[in-house]
Protein backbone atom coordinates (compact mmCIF):
# COMPACT_ATOMS: atom_id res chain seq x y z
CA UNK A 1 0.00 0.00 0.00
CA UNK A 2 1.24 3.46 -0.95
CA UNK A 3 0.21 7.05 -0.15
CA UNK A 4 0.51 9.66 -2.90
CA UNK A 5 0.38 13.36 -2.01
CA UNK A 6 -0.28 15.75 -4.88
CA UNK A 7 -0.57 19.47 -5.58
CA UNK A 8 -4.21 20.59 -5.18
CA UNK A 9 -4.48 21.96 -8.73
CA UNK A 10 -3.37 18.59 -10.14
CA UNK A 11 -6.05 16.54 -8.40
CA UNK A 12 -8.03 15.55 -11.50
CA UNK A 13 -4.93 14.68 -13.50
CA UNK A 14 -3.22 12.73 -10.72
CA UNK A 15 -6.28 10.80 -9.54
CA UNK A 16 -7.20 9.87 -13.12
CA UNK A 17 -3.64 8.70 -13.75
CA UNK A 18 -3.59 6.73 -10.49
CA UNK A 19 -7.02 5.18 -11.08
CA UNK A 20 -6.10 4.00 -14.56
CA UNK A 21 -2.86 2.34 -13.45
CA UNK A 22 -3.22 1.21 -9.84
CA UNK A 23 -4.44 -2.24 -8.90
CA UNK A 24 -6.79 -0.56 -6.44
CA UNK A 25 -7.27 2.97 -5.14
CA UNK A 26 -8.16 2.27 -1.54
CA UNK A 27 -9.07 5.76 -0.39
CA UNK A 28 -8.89 9.45 -1.23
CA UNK A 29 -8.53 12.11 1.45
CA UNK A 30 -9.35 15.26 -0.48
CA UNK A 31 -8.83 17.61 2.45
CA UNK A 32 -5.17 16.62 2.51
CA UNK A 33 -4.65 15.99 -1.23
CA UNK A 34 -3.87 12.32 -0.66
CA UNK A 35 -4.75 9.02 -2.34
CA UNK A 36 -3.95 5.56 -0.98
CA UNK A 37 -3.49 2.75 -3.47
CA UNK A 38 -2.17 -0.71 -4.33
CA UNK A 39 0.19 -0.72 -7.30
CA UNK A 40 3.20 -2.46 -8.79
CA UNK A 41 6.75 -1.13 -8.43
CA UNK A 42 6.81 0.09 -12.02
CA UNK A 43 3.50 1.89 -11.58
CA UNK A 44 4.69 3.63 -8.40
CA UNK A 45 7.79 4.84 -10.25
CA UNK A 46 5.61 6.24 -13.03
CA UNK A 47 3.29 7.96 -10.55
CA UNK A 48 6.27 9.43 -8.67
CA UNK A 49 7.55 10.97 -11.91
CA UNK A 50 4.38 12.99 -12.54
CA UNK A 51 4.79 16.76 -12.15
CA UNK A 52 1.79 17.13 -9.85
CA UNK A 53 3.01 14.52 -7.33
CA UNK A 54 4.69 15.97 -4.23
CA UNK A 55 5.87 12.79 -2.55
CA UNK A 56 5.29 9.05 -2.15
CA UNK A 57 4.94 7.52 1.33
CA UNK A 58 4.34 4.03 2.65
CA UNK A 59 0.75 3.28 3.72
CA UNK A 60 2.24 1.02 6.35
CA UNK A 61 0.62 -0.81 9.21
CA UNK A 62 0.04 1.17 12.37
CA UNK A 63 -0.01 -0.67 15.66
CA UNK A 64 -1.36 0.04 19.10
CA UNK A 65 1.43 1.01 21.52
CA UNK A 66 0.68 -1.39 24.36
CA UNK A 67 2.27 -4.44 25.90
CA UNK A 68 -0.27 -6.87 27.44
CA UNK A 69 0.59 -9.15 30.30
CA UNK A 70 2.92 -6.94 32.35
CA UNK A 71 3.77 -8.27 35.82
CA UNK A 72 1.74 -7.18 38.82
CA UNK A 73 3.06 -4.31 40.93
CA UNK A 74 2.47 -3.48 44.59
CA UNK A 75 -0.08 -0.76 45.22
CA UNK A 76 -1.57 1.38 47.96
CA UNK A 77 -5.07 1.90 46.55
CA UNK A 78 -5.12 -0.45 43.57
CA UNK A 79 -3.04 1.81 41.31
CA UNK A 80 -2.94 5.32 42.88
CA UNK A 81 -3.18 6.85 39.42
CA UNK A 82 -5.08 10.04 40.21
CA UNK A 83 -3.30 10.41 43.54
CA UNK A 84 0.22 10.35 42.09
CA UNK A 85 -0.85 12.96 39.53
CA UNK A 86 -2.22 15.24 42.24
CA UNK A 87 -5.83 15.15 40.98
CA UNK A 88 -8.72 15.84 43.37
CA UNK A 89 -12.27 14.50 43.33
CA UNK A 90 -13.57 17.82 42.00
CA UNK A 91 -11.41 17.65 38.84
CA UNK A 92 -13.73 16.13 36.21
CA UNK A 93 -13.51 17.85 32.77
CA UNK A 94 -17.25 17.78 32.05
CA UNK A 95 -16.94 20.49 29.36
CA UNK A 96 -14.30 18.68 27.29
CA UNK A 97 -14.47 16.28 24.33
CA UNK A 98 -11.65 13.78 23.72
CA UNK A 99 -11.38 12.01 20.35
CA UNK A 100 -9.77 8.57 20.59
CA UNK A 101 -8.23 7.38 17.30
CA UNK A 102 -7.82 3.70 18.03
CA UNK A 103 -9.56 0.32 17.84
CA UNK A 104 -12.89 1.76 18.92
CA UNK A 105 -14.67 2.21 22.25
CA UNK A 106 -17.01 -0.35 23.81
CA UNK A 107 -19.91 1.14 25.81
CA UNK A 108 -18.97 -0.45 29.14
CA UNK A 109 -20.62 0.62 32.42
CA UNK A 110 -17.57 2.79 33.22
CA UNK A 111 -18.12 4.77 29.99
CA UNK A 112 -21.91 4.70 29.88
CA UNK A 113 -23.57 7.80 28.49
CA UNK A 114 -20.36 9.61 27.57
CA UNK A 115 -19.57 8.29 24.08
CA UNK A 116 -21.09 11.21 22.20
CA UNK A 117 -20.11 10.12 18.66
CA UNK A 118 -18.56 7.10 16.95
CA UNK A 119 -17.19 6.62 13.42
CA UNK A 120 -15.57 3.60 11.77
CA UNK A 121 -12.77 4.20 9.21
CA UNK A 122 -11.69 0.57 8.78
CA UNK A 123 -14.21 -0.49 6.15
CA UNK A 124 -13.98 2.15 3.43
CA UNK A 125 -11.24 4.50 4.59
CA UNK A 126 -13.88 7.16 5.22
CA UNK A 127 -16.06 8.00 8.20
CA UNK A 128 -19.01 5.67 8.70
CA UNK A 129 -21.26 6.55 11.63
CA UNK A 130 -22.13 3.46 13.65
CA UNK A 131 -22.81 2.31 17.20
CA UNK A 132 -19.74 2.19 19.48
CA UNK A 133 -17.76 -1.07 19.34
CA UNK A 134 -14.25 -2.40 19.88
CA UNK A 135 -13.11 -5.85 18.74
CA UNK A 136 -9.52 -5.47 19.94
CA UNK A 137 -10.09 -3.66 23.24
CA UNK A 138 -7.17 -1.25 23.14
CA UNK A 139 -9.23 1.88 22.51
CA UNK A 140 -11.62 0.97 25.32
CA UNK A 141 -8.73 0.61 27.77
CA UNK A 142 -7.42 4.05 26.72
CA UNK A 143 -10.92 5.50 27.11
CA UNK A 144 -11.09 4.04 30.62
CA UNK A 145 -7.78 5.62 31.62
CA UNK A 146 -8.92 8.96 30.24
CA UNK A 147 -12.45 9.05 31.60
CA UNK A 148 -13.54 5.79 33.26
CA UNK A 149 -15.97 6.27 36.14
CA UNK A 150 -14.94 3.13 38.01
CA UNK A 151 -18.60 2.05 38.17
CA UNK A 152 -17.86 -1.68 37.94
CA UNK A 153 -15.07 -1.54 40.52
CA UNK A 154 -16.81 0.60 43.10
CA UNK A 155 -14.42 3.42 42.30
CA UNK A 156 -11.17 1.45 42.51
CA UNK A 157 -10.16 1.75 38.82
CA UNK A 158 -11.00 5.34 38.00
CA UNK A 159 -9.90 7.38 34.98
CA UNK A 160 -8.13 10.73 35.10
CA UNK A 161 -10.95 12.96 33.79
CA UNK A 162 -14.15 11.18 34.80
CA UNK A 163 -16.55 13.68 33.28
CA UNK A 164 -15.06 14.01 29.79
CA UNK A 165 -17.05 13.20 26.64
CA UNK A 166 -15.56 10.62 24.27
CA UNK A 167 -15.59 10.60 20.47
CA UNK A 168 -14.58 7.23 19.01
CA UNK A 169 -12.70 7.17 15.67
CA UNK A 170 -12.04 3.52 14.84
CA UNK A 171 -8.93 2.85 12.69
CA UNK A 172 -7.62 -0.47 14.08
CA UNK A 173 -9.12 -3.92 13.55
CA UNK A 174 -9.61 -6.79 16.02
CA UNK A 175 -5.87 -7.60 15.86
CA UNK A 176 -4.82 -4.04 16.74
CA UNK A 177 -3.61 -3.23 13.21
CA UNK A 178 -4.68 -0.64 10.66
CA UNK A 179 -3.58 1.48 7.73
CA UNK A 180 -1.76 4.79 7.93
CA UNK A 181 -4.23 6.24 5.45
CA UNK A 182 -7.16 5.41 7.75
CA UNK A 183 -5.44 7.22 10.62
CA UNK A 184 -4.87 10.24 8.38
CA UNK A 185 -8.52 10.16 7.32
CA UNK A 186 -9.64 10.05 10.97
CA UNK A 187 -7.38 12.95 11.97
CA UNK A 188 -8.60 14.98 9.02
CA UNK A 189 -12.23 14.19 9.88
CA UNK A 190 -11.71 15.26 13.50
CA UNK A 191 -10.04 18.48 12.38
CA UNK A 192 -12.82 19.34 9.95
CA UNK A 193 -15.57 18.47 12.45
CA UNK A 194 -13.89 19.87 15.55
CA UNK A 195 -16.68 22.32 16.35
CA UNK A 196 -19.58 20.05 15.36
CA UNK A 197 -18.33 17.16 17.53
CA UNK A 198 -16.88 19.31 20.31
CA UNK A 199 -13.35 17.91 20.02
CA UNK A 200 -10.73 19.55 22.24
CA UNK A 201 -8.20 16.74 22.62
CA UNK A 202 -7.16 13.90 20.30
CA UNK A 203 -5.45 10.75 21.61
CA UNK A 204 -3.28 8.71 19.24
CA UNK A 205 -1.90 5.69 21.11
CA UNK A 206 -0.52 4.08 17.95
CA UNK A 207 2.14 4.50 15.32
CA UNK A 208 4.68 3.00 12.98
CA UNK A 209 8.47 3.42 12.63
CA UNK A 210 9.66 6.74 11.22
CA UNK A 211 10.31 6.22 7.51
CA UNK A 212 10.83 9.81 6.39
CA UNK A 213 11.35 13.36 7.75
CA UNK A 214 8.50 14.95 9.66
CA UNK A 215 8.10 17.59 6.95
CA UNK A 216 6.95 14.99 4.40
CA UNK A 217 5.40 12.33 6.64
CA UNK A 218 1.67 12.54 5.79
CA UNK A 219 0.54 11.31 9.21
CA UNK A 220 2.75 13.86 10.97
CA UNK A 221 1.44 16.63 8.74
CA UNK A 222 -2.15 15.62 9.54
CA UNK A 223 -1.27 16.04 13.23
CA UNK A 224 0.24 19.46 12.54
CA UNK A 225 -2.98 20.59 10.81
CA UNK A 226 -5.07 19.36 13.73
CA UNK A 227 -2.91 21.31 16.17
CA UNK A 228 -3.20 24.49 14.11
CA UNK A 229 -6.97 24.00 14.23
CA UNK A 230 -6.78 24.16 18.04
CA UNK A 231 -6.88 20.45 18.94
CA UNK A 232 -4.35 19.24 21.51
CA UNK A 233 -2.92 16.07 19.96
CA UNK A 234 -1.47 13.60 22.48
CA UNK A 235 0.62 10.75 21.04
CA UNK A 236 2.40 7.71 22.46
CA UNK A 237 6.19 7.72 22.07
CA UNK A 238 6.38 4.02 21.14
CA UNK A 239 7.59 0.88 22.88
CA UNK A 240 10.95 0.40 21.15
CA UNK A 241 13.19 1.52 24.01
CA UNK A 242 14.82 -1.78 24.88
CA UNK A 243 16.43 -4.72 23.13
CA UNK A 244 13.97 -7.51 24.05
CA UNK A 245 16.72 -10.14 24.03
CA UNK A 246 19.47 -8.45 26.03
CA UNK A 247 17.48 -5.83 27.93
CA UNK A 248 19.84 -3.12 26.69
CA UNK A 249 18.43 0.41 26.42
CA UNK A 250 18.41 1.97 22.94
CA UNK A 251 17.80 5.42 21.49
CA UNK A 252 16.07 7.01 18.49
CA UNK A 253 13.15 4.58 18.78
CA UNK A 254 10.34 7.16 18.63
CA UNK A 255 7.52 6.15 16.29
CA UNK A 256 5.48 8.25 13.87
CA UNK A 257 3.44 10.39 14.40
CA UNK A 258 5.09 10.93 17.79
CA UNK A 259 7.77 12.88 15.91
CA UNK A 260 5.25 15.60 15.06
CA UNK A 261 6.79 18.83 16.46
CA UNK A 262 3.47 20.23 17.70
CA UNK A 263 2.25 17.01 19.34
CA UNK A 264 2.46 16.25 23.04
CA UNK A 265 4.52 13.05 22.80
CA UNK A 266 4.38 10.94 25.94
CA UNK A 267 6.75 8.31 27.30
CA UNK A 268 5.93 5.80 30.04
CA UNK A 269 6.94 5.62 33.69
CA UNK A 270 6.58 2.80 36.17
CA UNK A 271 5.06 4.48 39.19
CA UNK A 272 4.82 1.18 41.12
CA UNK A 273 1.26 1.84 42.23
CA UNK A 274 2.37 4.38 44.84
CA UNK A 275 1.50 8.03 45.34
CA UNK A 276 5.16 8.87 45.98
CA UNK A 277 7.29 9.87 43.00
CA UNK A 278 10.55 8.99 44.72
CA UNK A 279 10.36 5.42 43.44
CA UNK A 280 9.24 6.23 39.87
CA UNK A 281 11.29 4.85 36.98
CA UNK A 282 11.30 5.27 33.22
CA UNK A 283 9.71 2.14 31.77
CA UNK A 284 12.35 0.03 30.05
CA UNK A 285 10.19 -0.36 26.94
CA UNK A 286 9.49 3.37 26.55
CA UNK A 287 11.03 4.78 23.36
CA UNK A 288 13.79 7.32 23.84
CA UNK A 289 14.71 10.13 21.49
CA UNK A 290 15.91 11.83 19.49
CA UNK A 291 13.58 11.40 16.53
CA UNK A 292 14.84 9.70 13.42
CA UNK A 293 15.89 11.95 10.49
CA UNK A 294 15.18 15.26 12.27
CA UNK A 295 16.91 14.85 15.63
CA UNK A 296 14.00 16.39 17.59
CA UNK A 297 14.18 16.09 21.37
CA UNK A 298 11.33 13.75 22.22
CA UNK A 299 9.39 12.56 24.19
CA UNK A 300 8.00 15.82 25.59
CA UNK A 301 6.82 14.51 28.96
CA UNK A 302 6.33 11.24 30.82
CA UNK A 303 3.24 9.77 32.48
CA UNK A 304 2.34 6.55 34.32
CA UNK A 305 1.95 3.81 31.72
CA UNK A 306 3.00 0.51 33.27
CA UNK A 307 0.59 -2.11 34.65
CA UNK A 308 -2.52 0.09 34.64
CA UNK A 309 -6.04 -1.25 35.08
CA UNK A 310 -8.96 0.04 33.00
CA UNK A 311 -12.38 -1.01 31.76
CA UNK A 312 -12.78 -3.85 29.23
CA UNK A 313 -15.66 -5.95 27.90
CA UNK A 314 -15.20 -9.72 28.01
CA UNK A 315 -15.40 -10.31 24.24
CA UNK A 316 -12.30 -8.46 22.99
CA UNK A 317 -9.02 -9.89 21.71
CA UNK A 318 -7.07 -8.32 24.56
CA UNK A 319 -9.47 -9.60 27.22
CA UNK A 320 -8.64 -13.15 26.08
CA UNK A 321 -4.88 -12.56 26.35
CA UNK A 322 -3.24 -14.52 29.20
CA UNK A 323 -1.94 -12.47 32.10
CA UNK A 324 -4.03 -9.32 31.68
CA UNK A 325 -7.07 -10.13 33.84
CA UNK A 326 -7.71 -7.79 36.76
CA UNK A 327 -8.81 -8.96 40.22
CA UNK A 328 -12.20 -7.38 39.47
CA UNK A 329 -14.18 -8.60 36.41
CA UNK A 330 -14.68 -6.03 33.67
CA UNK A 331 -11.11 -4.71 33.74
CA UNK A 332 -7.71 -5.66 32.34
CA UNK A 333 -4.14 -4.58 33.02
CA UNK A 334 -1.95 -3.24 30.19
CA UNK A 335 1.38 -1.49 29.90
CA UNK A 336 2.77 0.78 27.22
CA UNK A 337 3.25 4.33 26.08
CA UNK A 338 -0.33 3.94 24.82
CA UNK A 339 -1.48 3.95 28.42
CA UNK A 340 0.80 6.88 29.27
CA UNK A 341 -0.68 8.91 26.41
CA UNK A 342 -4.18 8.11 27.67
CA UNK A 343 -3.26 9.37 31.14
CA UNK A 344 -1.78 12.54 29.63
CA UNK A 345 -4.91 13.11 27.52
CA UNK A 346 -6.97 12.99 30.71
CA UNK A 347 -4.74 15.62 32.34
CA UNK A 348 -5.02 17.85 29.25
CA UNK A 349 -8.82 17.55 29.42
CA UNK A 350 -8.73 18.66 33.07
CA UNK A 351 -6.59 21.68 32.14
CA UNK A 352 -8.96 22.78 29.38
CA UNK A 353 -11.93 22.40 31.71
CA UNK A 354 -10.19 24.30 34.51
CA UNK A 355 -9.45 27.20 32.17
CA UNK A 356 -13.09 27.36 31.03
CA UNK A 357 -14.43 27.23 34.56
CA UNK A 358 -11.98 29.90 35.74
CA UNK A 359 -12.05 32.29 32.76
CA UNK A 360 -15.39 31.57 31.08
CA UNK A 361 -16.72 29.29 28.38
CA UNK A 362 -15.13 31.24 25.52
CA UNK A 363 -11.61 31.26 27.02
CA UNK A 364 -9.14 28.99 25.25
CA UNK A 365 -5.63 27.83 25.94
CA UNK A 366 -3.84 27.03 22.68
CA UNK A 367 -2.23 23.59 22.23
CA UNK A 368 1.20 25.26 22.44
CA UNK A 369 0.29 26.86 25.77
CA UNK A 370 -0.97 23.58 27.23
CA UNK A 371 2.19 21.81 26.15
CA UNK A 372 4.34 24.56 27.65
CA UNK A 373 2.45 24.47 30.97
CA UNK A 374 2.79 20.67 31.20
CA UNK A 375 6.53 20.84 30.56
CA UNK A 376 7.12 23.82 32.84
CA UNK A 377 5.33 22.18 35.79
CA UNK A 378 6.66 18.65 35.19
CA UNK A 379 8.86 17.06 37.85
CA UNK A 380 12.18 15.73 36.52
CA UNK A 381 12.98 12.12 37.35
CA UNK A 382 16.28 10.81 38.66
CA UNK A 383 18.71 10.53 35.73
CA UNK A 384 20.19 7.04 36.02
CA UNK A 385 22.33 7.46 32.89
CA UNK A 386 24.04 10.87 32.98
CA UNK A 387 26.07 9.91 29.88
CA UNK A 388 23.01 10.71 27.74
CA UNK A 389 20.94 13.92 27.74
CA UNK A 390 17.97 13.47 30.07
CA UNK A 391 15.68 15.35 27.67
CA UNK A 392 15.74 12.51 25.13
CA UNK A 393 14.85 9.97 27.81
CA UNK A 394 12.20 11.81 29.81
CA UNK A 395 11.60 15.15 28.09
CA UNK A 396 10.79 17.77 30.72
CA UNK A 397 9.92 15.09 33.28
CA UNK A 398 6.77 13.45 34.63
CA UNK A 399 3.40 15.14 34.27
CA UNK A 400 2.34 16.98 37.41
CA UNK A 401 -1.41 17.54 37.11
CA UNK A 402 -1.59 19.45 40.40
CA UNK A 403 0.96 21.98 39.19
CA UNK A 404 -0.44 22.16 35.66
CA UNK A 405 -3.94 22.88 36.99
CA UNK A 406 -2.65 25.50 39.43
CA UNK A 407 -0.79 27.34 36.68
CA UNK A 408 -3.72 26.97 34.28
CA UNK A 409 -6.07 28.60 36.76
CA UNK A 410 -3.60 31.45 37.30
CA UNK A 411 -3.27 32.27 33.58
CA UNK A 412 -5.63 34.54 31.65
CA UNK A 413 -5.12 33.79 27.92
CA UNK A 414 -7.03 36.95 26.97
CA UNK A 415 -4.25 39.26 28.17
CA UNK A 416 -2.16 40.93 25.41
CA UNK A 417 0.80 39.20 23.79
CA UNK A 418 4.08 40.26 25.38
CA UNK A 419 2.61 40.96 28.81
CA UNK A 420 2.53 38.90 32.01
CA UNK A 421 -0.66 36.85 32.04
CA UNK A 422 -0.78 35.56 35.59
CA UNK A 423 -3.81 36.82 37.50
CA UNK A 424 -2.50 35.41 40.78
CA UNK A 425 0.88 34.37 42.10
CA UNK A 426 1.91 30.72 41.94
CA UNK A 427 4.45 28.74 43.93
CA UNK A 428 6.83 26.83 41.65
CA UNK A 429 6.30 23.53 43.43
CA UNK A 430 3.53 21.04 44.20
CA UNK A 431 2.83 18.89 47.21
CA UNK A 432 1.78 15.34 46.28
CA UNK A 433 1.56 12.57 48.86
CA UNK A 434 3.22 14.80 51.43
CA UNK A 435 6.27 15.33 49.20
CA UNK A 436 7.32 18.81 48.06
CA UNK A 437 8.03 18.53 44.31
CA UNK A 438 9.80 21.49 42.66
CA UNK A 439 8.73 22.18 39.08
CA UNK A 440 11.32 21.65 36.38
CA UNK A 441 10.62 25.18 35.01
CA UNK A 442 11.90 24.52 31.51
CA UNK A 443 10.38 23.98 28.10
CA UNK A 444 11.84 21.85 25.30
CA UNK A 445 11.20 23.33 21.84
CA UNK A 446 12.24 20.63 19.40
CA UNK A 447 16.02 20.89 19.77
CA UNK A 448 16.19 23.88 22.14
CA UNK A 449 15.69 24.09 25.90
CA UNK A 450 14.30 27.28 27.39
CA UNK A 451 14.95 27.91 31.07
CA UNK A 452 13.49 30.64 33.24
CA UNK A 453 10.13 32.40 33.39
CA UNK A 454 9.04 32.10 29.75
CA UNK A 455 5.69 30.49 30.54
CA UNK A 456 4.71 33.36 32.85
CA UNK A 457 4.26 35.70 29.85
CA UNK A 458 1.83 35.58 26.96
CA UNK A 459 4.39 35.08 24.19
CA UNK A 460 3.85 34.87 20.46
CA UNK A 461 5.38 31.38 20.70
CA UNK A 462 2.16 30.13 22.27
CA UNK A 463 -0.03 31.05 19.28
CA UNK A 464 -1.69 28.44 17.08
CA UNK A 465 0.29 29.28 13.95
CA UNK A 466 3.68 28.74 15.58
CA UNK A 467 5.33 25.40 14.86
CA UNK A 468 6.64 23.97 18.11
CA UNK A 469 10.41 23.79 17.95
CA UNK A 470 10.80 26.21 15.03
CA UNK A 471 13.24 28.73 16.49
CA UNK A 472 12.88 31.06 13.51
CA UNK A 473 9.33 31.91 14.53
CA UNK A 474 9.60 32.07 18.31
CA UNK A 475 9.63 35.29 20.31
CA UNK A 476 11.32 34.59 23.64
CA UNK A 477 10.96 38.05 25.16
CA UNK A 478 13.66 39.45 27.42
CA UNK A 479 17.13 38.28 28.33
CA UNK A 480 15.83 36.08 31.11
CA UNK A 481 14.66 33.59 28.50
CA UNK A 482 17.81 31.64 27.76
CA UNK A 483 17.98 29.33 24.76
CA UNK A 484 20.78 26.82 24.36
CA UNK A 485 21.61 23.77 22.28
CA UNK A 486 20.84 22.91 18.69
CA UNK A 487 20.17 19.82 16.63
CA UNK A 488 23.80 19.59 15.46
CA UNK A 489 25.26 19.44 18.95
CA UNK A 490 22.54 17.00 19.99
CA UNK A 491 23.41 14.64 17.15
CA UNK A 492 27.13 15.06 17.91
CA UNK A 493 26.50 14.04 21.50
CA UNK A 494 24.56 11.00 20.33
CA UNK A 495 27.45 9.87 18.15
CA UNK A 496 29.77 10.28 21.14
CA UNK A 497 27.74 8.14 23.51
CA UNK A 498 30.05 5.17 23.05
CA UNK A 499 28.07 1.96 23.41
CA UNK A 500 24.76 3.60 22.48
CA UNK A 501 25.28 4.29 18.78
CA UNK A 502 22.73 5.67 16.36
CA UNK A 503 23.64 5.91 12.70
CA UNK A 504 22.25 5.86 9.17
CA UNK A 505 19.44 7.78 7.48
CA UNK A 506 16.42 6.08 9.02
CA UNK A 507 16.95 2.58 7.70
CA UNK A 508 18.50 1.11 10.82
CA UNK A 509 19.18 1.63 14.52
CA UNK A 510 22.26 0.21 16.22
CA UNK A 511 21.94 -0.82 19.87
CA UNK A 512 25.10 -1.30 21.90
CA UNK A 513 27.60 -2.38 19.28
CA UNK A 514 27.42 -3.23 15.60
CA UNK A 515 26.03 -6.69 16.32
CA UNK A 516 22.68 -5.35 17.49
CA UNK A 517 20.94 -3.79 14.51
CA UNK A 518 17.26 -3.05 13.98
CA UNK A 519 16.32 -3.28 10.32
CA UNK A 520 12.93 -2.40 8.85
CA UNK A 521 9.88 -1.74 10.98
CA UNK A 522 8.85 -2.66 14.50
CA UNK A 523 7.05 -5.79 13.32
CA UNK A 524 10.09 -7.23 11.56
CA UNK A 525 13.02 -6.52 13.83
CA UNK A 526 16.14 -8.62 13.35
CA UNK A 527 18.55 -8.49 16.27
CA UNK A 528 21.68 -9.78 14.57
CA UNK A 529 24.38 -8.78 12.16
CA UNK A 530 24.55 -6.44 9.20
CA UNK A 531 23.60 -9.18 6.75
CA UNK A 532 19.93 -8.80 7.63
CA UNK A 533 18.99 -5.93 5.34
CA UNK A 534 15.32 -5.24 4.64
CA UNK A 535 15.52 -2.09 2.57
CA UNK A 536 18.03 0.36 1.15
CA UNK A 537 19.00 3.99 1.48
CA UNK A 538 16.65 5.69 -0.98
CA UNK A 539 13.16 6.59 0.22
CA UNK A 540 11.41 5.20 -2.85
CA UNK A 541 13.64 2.13 -2.91
CA UNK A 542 12.95 1.59 0.77
CA UNK A 543 9.20 1.84 0.30
CA UNK A 544 9.26 -0.60 -2.59
CA UNK A 545 11.39 -2.96 -0.53
CA UNK A 546 8.96 -2.92 2.38
CA UNK A 547 6.11 -3.44 -0.04
CA UNK A 548 7.91 -6.50 -1.39
CA UNK A 549 8.01 -5.01 -4.88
Amino acid sequence: MTIVRYKPEYRTIVTSYVTSRANRMRAEIRGQNIVALDASASTIKLIASQSGVLNISLDGAVKASSEPGAPALPSTDVQALRATLGITASDRATSVGVAIVDSGIAPTPDLAGRISAFYDFTQTGTAVATSPNDGYGHGTHIAGLIAGSGAQSNGQYVGVAQGARLIGLKVLDATGSGFTSDVIAAIDFATTNKAALGIDVMNLSLGHPIWEPAATDPMVQAVERATRAGIVVVISAGNIGMNPTTGEIGYAGLTSPGNAPSALTVGSTRHKGTVSRADDEISMFSSRGPTWFDGFAKPDVMAPGQALFATQPANTTLAATPGVAAPIPGYIKLSGTSMAAGVASGVVALMIDANRVDEGATSRLTPNTIKAILQFTATPMVDNDPSTPAIIEQGAGTINAAGALALTRAIDPALPVGTPWLETGVEMFSVIGGEVLPWGEHIVWGDHIVWGDSVLYNLQAFADHIVWGDADHIVWGDANHIVWGDSTSLIDSILAWGDHIVWGDGDHIVWGDADHIVWGDADHIVWGDADHVVWGDSLLGGLLGLLGL
